[in-house]
């Protein structure tokens, strides 16, 4: 198995670590989608297991643990996900009965006689009675345990969470090394720089958008600001649209394309307000961007929870309608 190599630094000290015995009994993988942190976890846990463990670290693949680990079998392996409800749609949460069914389990005693290694994923999704539970476990962990808690939004967790966990960060790595990592995935060229672009430096994200339909939809959340902007669409409508379909990745890219729309204009000056990736026909200025960069992301949020979708989506763009508004100072500074 091969890692991202913008991860081999990380890789290479927890196996040195666990050479010298030291390793800590919570693991904290945090960082951005994309950045490789779950095939890290699941490379991890399979090392922890493996019987032969390899010259470089990675497990043997053969023995008979690496056969189990890949069945879903292994008895000293937990993986704590999102569980189905009762009419078969998948929860948005970590419950504490799933806690504390990992606790009773982590306190037997490891079948194969090493580790027992539990993955808990998204760990930022927890409750905060899970949370609560979880943190007992941390602050009395059973011998030969390990858990690896992976969040794509670890200031989500609690503080105290945090605090028990060793942290290893995952970030976006430089531009060069993304862009070849992308062409040896056959993204090269102005798609891969387009790709990258549009995931703010992450070539996860890059990779996957590249193969989809996400970097046309991008386009068309652009088109939506564009047209709000100039006033030739309808708040109502384009919340409407927003909110059918692929409604947090929509957010996504329109806080990511206001933000980068403000990094455009800091540089450039007021006059640039129409260049940029939105390339405005009315001026909005540094502060309403920044601001409405904020309340997109809480939007996000809100989303996550029992709330109209429509209705958040409308109050976000009748806020970017406002922000577009004309005034004269703005008519001053463009003349």
């Amino acid at each position: 198995m091969t890692l991202a190599p913008w991860n081999v630094d990380a890789w290479s000290s927890l196996g040195e670590r666990r050479r010298r015995d030291a390793l800590p009994h919570a693991i904290l993988l945090a960082g951005p989608a994309g950045l490789g942190k779950r095939e890290f976890a699941d490379a991890f846990a399979r090392a922890l297991l493996c019987e032969s463990i390899r010259a470089d670290g990675f497990a043997c693949a053969t023995c008979r643990a690496c056969k189990l680990v890949a069945a879903g079998t292994h008895p000293d392996l937990v993986r704590v996900n999102f569980e189905l409800r009762d009419d078969g749609k998948s929860r948005t949460e970590l419950t504490i009965d799933q806690m504390r069914a990992l606790s009773e389990r982590l306190a037997l005693t490891a079948q194969f006689g090493g580790a027992q290694v539990a993955l808990i994923d998204p760990a930022d999704a927890m409750n905060h009675a899970a949370s609560n539970a979880l943190l007992k476990t941390l602050e009395e962990p059973t011998a030969g345990t390990i858990i690896v808690l992976i969040a794509d939004y670890p200031a989500r967790l609690s503080a105290t969470i945090r605090s028990r966990c060793q942290r290893i960060e995952f970030r976006v790595p430089d531009g060069r090394l993304a862009l070849q990592w992308l062409a040896a995935q056959g993204i090269g060229g102005k798609q891969a720089a387009d790709a990258l672009n549009a995931g703010d430096g992450n070539p996860g994200l890059a990779l996957a958008w590249a193969q989809g339909e996400a970097l046309k939809l991008r386009g068309e959340v652009a088109q939506d600001l564009r047209e709000l902007n100039a006033g030739v669409a309808a708040a109502f409508e384009v919340a409407q649209r927003w909110s059918r379909e692929e409604s947090d990745l929509r957010l996504r890219f329109a806080a990511s394309l206001v933000q980068q729309q403000g990094r455009a204009q800091a540089q450039g000056g007021a006059r640039l307000s129409a260049g940029g990736p939105l390339a405005l026909t009315r001026a909005v200025d540094l502060v309403k961007l920044t601001s409405w960069f904020d309340r997109a992301n809480r939007t996000r949020d809100l989303l996550r929870g029992p709330i109209r979708s429509e209705l958040a989506m409308l109050e976000l763009l009748a806020t970017w309608v406002m922000a577009a508004t004309p005034n004269r100072d703005v008519q001053q500074r463009s003349t």
